[in-house]
């Protein structure tokens, strides 16, 4: 184990804090300068380890390039766990689309007679309940390509119902100890047993509540457009299956870290396979009919389903892991642990939410855990508040959360920074009181603690 590097004063600790502002700047300023989150983010990701690459160079020190070597390699290692978890979702979603899976659930949810606000309810109740067996972004890429189908016009409609969807995706995956990947990281740390995180469900179910009940409020009447004549959606040959198939790789996935000693990844991309084996079999199927004169020659490409999956939001995530990676190595994440003893871990641990919506919950959660501050005499209790303001505190900023990341690449345009800021507000009065509830239940009640 090598110890934690002290840079922040060099020269390197200094421009690589600059370049990491100015990438940040202009992630959050999309809107404004047209240019998609993935260029500041990949620059500055991978512009900072170059800094350090330059400075360790001119240092001539072997000792701290073999550092940087290994430390580049576990970073490595975390995003790429991450890269492949979301390349297959995003596959299996376009599969799904491909397949007409959401169209079908589109027209099942409008010709039903559903107005906006229903629709709304029913797609954050459901991203709640989805998210803590589907993990968060799973989710909320699944609900928002809902949402896009049922009426892709109405922005005054997508805008609080997609903000809706990210707050209940992440609330979801914050009582589950595989719904979101910080949980998932303060479950492997030993920090709660699997029960121990099914008690922050009151704090997260109500601060959700209180969010949505208020963005409910920006929903417009009426009911999205349905022509009398449209035709019922049925789900195309093979939909119903992949829609099991991707049941199944989540579980491997789950399995596979909880029970096979090896990474979430590796059972999505053993789900990959099985994917493309089944379309291979329908693929031959189809071709066997079509010689046989009973069937038009049909064929499925999972290549395509590949091509369409949102890259730029792949490359986000590489570029704000890699940047956040960088200032960690650097040391800039040990100063806000020094607080802990300062301020006392609950003020601490409810600041790292607001941290958690500027940088990302991942990185801050990791360089948390990494760190292992005193948390006190009830550090049970502090370990599963940290675990919750992580998870949805990051709900607070468009990209400060997997699912809002997610969601901002499948509404490209739409849901938008600018847009989510505009409704931020009910975000942090939901974050406020699923504190309060925690701060009743472990503090006062000792439910749980």
């Amino acid at each position: 184990m090598h110890e934690q590097l002290h840079l922040t004063t060099e020269w390197v600790g200094i421009l690589s804090l600059l370049v990491f502002l100015v990438g940040y700047y202009f992630i959050a300023t999309e809107d404004t300068y047209h240019i998609n989150k993935a260029k500041p983010a990949l620059f500055a990701g991978t512009g900072i380890f170059i800094l350090i690459g330059i400075y360790i160079a001119m240092s001539g020190d072997a000792k701290l390039g073999d550092h940087l070597h290994h430390g580049v390699n576990h970073l490595i290692l975390e995003i790429a766990g991450i890269f492949f978890f979301l390349y297959v979702a995003m596959t299996y979603i376009e599969a799904m689309i491909d397949r007409g899976v959401f169209s079908a659930l589109r027209y099942k949810l409008v010709s039903s007679g559903y107005d906006y606000k229903k629709l709304f309810w029913v797609t954050g109740f459901l991203a709640f309940f989805i998210s803590p067996v589907a993990d968060n972004l799973t989710t909320a890429l699944i609900l928002s390509t809902v949402l896009i189908t049922i009426d892709k016009e109405n922005k005054a409609f997508i805008i609080p119902a997609a903000v809706n969807i990210v707050v209940a995706a992440n609330a979801g995956g914050a009582w589950s100890p595989f719904g979101d990947i910080t949980t998932l990281m303060a479950w492997v740390a030993h920090k709660g047993s699997f029960t121990d995180f099914l008690y922050l469900f009151p704090a997260s179910i109500l601060g959700w509540g209180i969010t949505a009940f208020l963005l409910s409020k920006y929903i417009p009447e009426g009911k999205p457009p349905f022509a009398e004549g449209e035709k019922p959606v049925e789900i195309a040959e093979g939909g119903k299956v992949i829609m099991g198939l991707f049941g199944l790789t989540i579980f491997l996935a789950v399995m596979s870290h909880n029970a096979l000693h090896l990474p979430a990844m590796w059972g999505m991309m053993f789900g990959l396979a099985i994917l493309k084996l089944y379309v291979f079999h329908m693929n031959r199927k189809q071709r066997k009919l079509s010689e046989d004169g009973i069937a038009e020659p049909i064929k499925v490409n999972a290549f395509s389903w590949i091509a369409k999956i949102e890259n730029d939001t792949l490359l986000f995530f590489f570029g704000i892991l890699a940047a956040v990676g960088g200032l960690h190595f650097l040391g800039f994440l040990e100063y806000f642990t020094a607080l802990y003893t300062q301020f006392g871990a609950t003020a601490v641990n409810i600041g790292v939410g607001f941290l958690s919506a500027i940088v990302d919950n991942v990185p801050v959660m990791s360089a948390v855990l990494k760190s292992n501050p005193d948390m006190g005499a009830d550090a049970h209790a502090q370990w599963m508040l940290v675990t919750l303001t992580a998870g949805v505190g990051g709900s607070m900023i468009s990209f400060g959360s997997a699912a809002g990341v997610g969601v901002m690449g499948k509404l490209h345009g739409i849901y938008t920074f600018s847009s989510h800021m505009k409704l931020a507000w009910t975000v942090l009065i939901g974050y406020i009181v699923s504190v309060t509830v925690w701060y009743v239940q472990f503090q006062i009640l000792g439910i749980g603690a």
